[in-house]
């Protein structure tokens, strides 16, 4: 290329705001909102939904504010699982003194980002106190290491696998020797409120020079019980192995040289993690498999591309792509072994395999679905639709070994997060958008199954036993009352809960339609309009009803606490416009669409001075009308587009998206519980300008549209599913200050909705929108 075509070419990139040589991967920052993280939020040698996420840890105690958090000057271990109720296997390299046995708070290290590289898949980073440089990547099982030591009389690597990390303490741990060049062993979870059930991670650590010599330390008294117990530790040395609550183990290595260490995990035995091992890393090419790993990252995230935009914009959107694959991790081994802890005792058990041989799908590990309907369920057929089918599969191999359908598992264990049946519309719209390689009825039958007095429906957060007096009264009256709370957390969300079931009960019936059981439809189909029993329509407004069916005195619309009673994490105000399947209705409750569309908007207003936010999570939920950090707010923007007044959702969905979402440093991004991907999920989708307001799962589903944020957006669909087509978007008069859409066109002819089936977008084509800086209140008003 000679000069002048060479320059012209960067200036036309520069236009463009597009790189010449940058890749989708090269655009994600996990440093994004990481000064106050979540245990399972930060993510850097990570494979897509790979077990292992291994990480550095500046804080090892507590589900909240630990993990990796930017603020913070040392690092305490490198940990190869951050996970939903799941943590394990610290390790730590160290030279001089071995002070294993003195534990974390003696020997982290100081470290500094000027120092650092954080990238999908790799993270290096100085550890100051050692002079060790500590590089870090994987595969989708194994955390592989890459140590340089200085010149130094001794080093070491320590394996702290008896130390308390993040949810609670280890009630056992177990390390041994196996030769030279390996070590195996293992760390049992103590349970905790949300996972009811002590739960293990197996490892084996291979290493590439000889191991010189092995120990550890038992922990000879410990005082005190909780987060923080005193515990003495007595270092032992010249052993072959080391096992006890609180114990730890060491491996000397050659100092002054580069040590490369392997890790591969199984949550089933170390003969499993060690099959894992030789499965997915036989080599010891560390460049390489950063490279392996940049890639399969670069080439998921590459099925959504975007053009135009600023850097910001392109960093954030790919960002959130790929927060969008993180946290709902794989817990299966390479061959399909997993531990089903459904029962009272653990079992080992093994997915069944597939026409090619291998698993014909991967276990996952997951936080609850829900308010996925609003999020991940719209994004993944876009972005990864064979995972999505993988998770399907997960909840039918749980219901058929435990009987229920899971809201959220947790290592095999069921865990009954937050309230309501929100499986139900993760399986209903995976089948509505063709991802139907799970067996659709016994999905069926297990959602139902959920409904009655003995299912998960009824079941409060964390808790075990469900309440069938509210299943009863639901039955009966068409909504809970407060005097049928339910146990455990949010159990006093009776009006939340009446809320969900209408939407759930649509899901179902939905589904049902779909697959000919016009019983079951004709059923459920009759309790979608419950909803409308908790809407107090004088107040235009949700409420809690008491059992005579009178309303809760001392009605407030929002209030300074958590959550108000009556409602999950939410205000009344907020919780009022859940009811994706059915806006419609919900105007008519509350006086008509122009009275609804008045008072959302003036919910916007009000909420516009905080940026539609509350702040981080754990703050008071229920004080505002509109709140973005969180799931049940984040489909209010898009009312508008479902009750005739199109413009409103563009014009509060770009307001969103530029206050709450567009952050692009580590203080800001989310500014709350980006919850496994859902915030980035949201944030995604208001970019690209779609959504889907009924979540999918009806048997007529459509795209809701705004304007996009870049001048071309291009989904690539699966081959699988779709058949490979692709859709473009190509954005006309892209400005900052146009949000309104003027006109469009769906492959060169007028398209006059603000709507576009799910099966009109899936055969491909091109969407043409063209923007101004004031609404076409004629646009979008009509059907096509």
């Amino acid at each position: 290329m000679t000069t002048l075509p060479k320059i012209l070419f960067l200036l036309l990139a520069m236009t463009l705001g597009v790189s010449a040589n940058e890749r989708p991967v090269d655009c994600v920052d996990p440093l994004i909102d990481t000064h106050l993280s979540r245990w399972f939020y930060f993510n850097s040698a990570s494979r897509p939904f790979g077990m292992v996420n291994l990480s550095p840890d500046t804080q090892t105690k507590g589900s909240w504010k630990s993990g990796y958090l930017y603020g913070d000057t040392h690092i305490r271990c490198f940990s190869h699982v951050h996970a939903w109720q799941l943590a394990g296997i610290p390790v730590m390299p160290i030279t001089g003194e071995m002070t294993g046995h003195q534990g974390m708070d003696t020997y982290q290290s100081e470290y500094s980002h000027d120092d650092e590289v954080v990238k999908p898949g790799y993270h290096k980073v100085m550890l100051k106190d050692y002079g060790i440089t500590a590089e870090l990547t994987s595969t989708p099982r194994i955390g592989f290491h890459r140590y340089t030591f200085p010149d130094a009389e001794e080093a070491y690597v320590l394996f702290d696998v008896g130390a308390l990390l993040a949810h609670g303490p280890m009630v056992d741990a177990q390390v041994r020797k196996v030769s030279d060049h390996e070590i195996e062993g293992m760390s049992m979870m103590k349970r905790t409120g949300r996972r009811r059930k002590e739960t293990a991670i197996y490892f084996v650590a291979s290493f590439s020079e000889p191991i010189q010599g092995f120990g550890g330390w038992n922990a000879t008294e410990v005082e005190g019980e909780g987060k923080d117990p005193k515990i003495s530790k007595t270092p032992v040395h010249g052993v072959t192995e080391i096992k006890g609550a609180n114990s730890g183990a060491y491996a000397k290595v050659p100092a002054g040289k580069t040590l490369l260490m392997k890790v591969a995990i199984s949550y089933v035995s170390t003969e499993n993690a060690r099959m894992n091992l030789a499965a997915e890393l036989a080599h010891w090419d560390f460049d390489a498999t950063v490279k392996e790993s940049s890639n399969e990252w670069n080439q998921m995230l590459s099925r959504i591309e975007v053009q135009g935009g600023t850097d910001d914009q392109r960093r954030k959107f790919y960002t959130d792509l790929w927060r969008a694959m993180l946290g709902r991790r794989i817990v299966s081994d390479v061959d399909g072994s997993y531990m089903d802890m459904t029962g009272d005792d653990p079992v080992a058990r093994k997915v069944a395999p597939g026409p090619d041989g291998k698993p014909a799908f991967n276990m996952h590990n997951f936080d609850a679905w829900w308010g996925s309907h609003w999020s991940l369920n719209v994004l993944w057929p876009l972005l990864c639709p064979e995972v999505y089918s993988d998770f399907c599969n997960t909840s039918l191999e749980m219901y058929e070994n435990g009987g229920r359908i899971p809201r959220g598992p947790s290592g095999g264990n069921y865990t009954s997060v937050m309230i309501g049946d929100s499986s139900a519309p993760a399986l209903t719209s995976a089948w509505q958008k063709g991802i139907r390689t799970f067996d659709g009825e016994k999905a069926l039958e297990g959602l139902v199954k959920n409904t009655g007095p003995q299912g998960g429906r009824y079941i409060g957060g964390y808790a075990v036993e469900s309440n069938p007096n509210a299943w009863k009264e639901y039955e009966e009256k068409g909504y809970i009352s407060r005097a049928n709370s339910l146990p455990g957390g949010h159990g006093k969300a009776v009006s939340s809960l009446t809320m969900y079931n209408a939407y759930h009960d649509w899901c179902i019936a939905e589904m049902a339609k779909s697959l000919g059981k016009d019983d079951v439809f004709d059923t459920f189909i009759m309790k979608v309009g419950n909803y409308k029993n908790v809407i107090w329509p004088e107040k235009k407004c949700a409420w809690v009803r008491m059992p005579d069916g009178a309303w809760k005195d001392g009605f407030k619309p929002v209030d300074s606490v958590f959550e108000q009673d009556g409602f999950c994490e939410a205000s009344a105000a907020m919780t009022t416009f859940f009811v994706p399947h059915d806006p419609q209705g919900l105007a008519e409750v509350c006086g008509g669409t122009a009275a609804l569309a008045d008072l959302l908007d003036g919910y916007f207003k009000a909420s516009e001075p905080k940026n539609f936010t509350i702040g981080s999570h754990g703050r008071f939920h229920a004080e505002t009308f509109v709140d973005y950090t969180n799931q049940d707010s984040t489909g209010m923007a898009h009312v508008f587009n479902r009750i005739g007044y199109p413009w409103l959702t563009q014009k509060w969905v770009r307001k969103v998206q530029e206050l709450n979402y567009a952050g692009c440093d580590p203080y800001h991004g989310y500014n709350g519980d980006e919850d496994q991907g859902q915030m980035g999920a949201v944030s995604a989708l208001m970019a690209l300008g779609l959504f889907q307001f009924d979540g999918g799962s009806g048997r007529n589903s459509s795209f809701d549209l705004t304007a996009p944020i870049f001048d071309k957006v291009t989904i690539r669909l699966s081959e699988k599913y779709y058949q490979g087509k692709t859709v473009s978007i190509v954005v006309k008069n892209n400005q900052p200050d146009n949000v309104y859409i003027q006109s469009a066109a769906w492959n060169g002819m007028p398209w006059n909705a603000c709507l576009m089936p799910f099966d009109s977008f899936i055969q491909g084509g091109l969407l043409e929108l063209e923007l101004g800086p004031q609404p076409n209140k004629q646009w979008g008003v009509t059907s096509n």
